[in-house]
């Protein structure tokens, strides 16, 4: 099982960036996958963005794109998540996700491990 603890939420104004990050420990394998989710009150849970941890395949929900980056430092066993030109929208927890995977769509993915979510507030 694999432990995860997010960091890095916050405040900030809408047009700003915070970068998330994603600490894992535990047992990790060459086939894991990270990926970040979020949640807005009264919303589901939704994907945001994913990676494997080899090969570093990238992931993207389609209202992030070319705003979020995901990127990971496996020497550092951490996950982090690059938030530009924030909107009030993006406003929600966000966490992070592992799971096991080989070769597929991380967007359709079972996580199996989740960490306790940090909160990201965007003002307008």
């Amino acid at each position: 099982q694999v432990q995860l603890v997010e960091s890095g939420g916050g405040l900030v104004q809408a047009g700003g960036s915070l970068r998330l990050s994603c600490a894992a420990s535990g047992r990790t394998f060459s086939n894991y996958a990270m990926a970040w989710f979020r949640q807005s009150p009264g919303k589901e849970r939704e994907f945001v963005a994913g990676i494997y941890w080899s090969g570093g395949i990238e992931y993207y929900a389609d209202f992030v794109k070319g705003r979020f980056t995901i990127s990971k430092s496996n020497a550092e066993n951490t996950v982090y998540l690059q938030m530009n030109s924030l909107t009030p929208d993006d406003t929600a927890v966000y966490y992070c996700a592992a799971t096991y995977a080989y070769g597929l769509d991380l967007r359709d993915v079972k996580y199996i491990s989740w960490g306790q979510g940090t909160q990201v507030t965007v003002s307008s």
